[in-house]
């Protein structure tokens, strides 16, 4: 039989220490590193992505299908069930070609290729698009947002532990 004051109740950890100045240093270089990396993460989704997303919005009950236009270069791969495609439009109107390149980002599950059609608005021939960018639409809104908001949280957090970590650290030192 065991003692009855080595129950779970009566364990007592060790208290919790703050690393040592030297990996205090390295703590710190990694999570700066993590976040500038989120960072750069989080500037692509703005940069490549979001724009693609606002313009469909504009569009989206105006898009026709563009006979003369035509998909030069498009390509799309799967991780998990994040979906990255990328394509270059073409569309020559009266004016000129107009060249686009898009991103889409969604989530579902798909097996195979995406056959897509290109569409634009007759006012706004700029803004050229697809029927599978426009048929996924919500799926594309809401995929960036909560895709952009948990790296944001995540920055954000990683800054918090980071000025904790540091304060710690100056109050037992100090």
């Amino acid at each position: 039989m065991t003692d009855p004051r080595e129950t779970a109740s009566a364990y007592r950890p060790d208290a919790l220490r703050v690393p040592s100045r030297g990996q205090s240093w390295m703590n710190t270089f990694w999570i700066l590193f993590g976040v500038v990396a989120l960072g750069g993460i989080l500037v692509a989704c703005a940069v490549y992505t979001a724009p693609a997303v606002i313009t469909d919005w504009q569009v989206q009950a105006t898009a026709r299908p563009a006979p003369d236009a035509r998909v030069s270069e498009g390509k799309c791969s799967a991780k998990l069930v994040i979906h990255i495609c990328d394509a270059t439009l073409a569309l020559r109107t009266p004016d000129g070609t107009v060249t686009r390149r898009v991103n889409y980002v969604f989530s579902g599950f798909h097996v195979g290729d995406y056959r897509v059609g290109v569409m634009a608005d007759p006012a706004r021939p700029d803004l050229v698009t697809t029927d599978l960018g426009l048929d996924r639409l919500w799926n594309r809104t809401l995929t960036l947002l909560v895709g952009a908001g948990a790296i944001a949280a995540c920055i954000v957090g990683a800054l918090l532990s980071l000025v904790r970590t540091r304060r710690a650290a100056s109050g037992a030192a100090g």
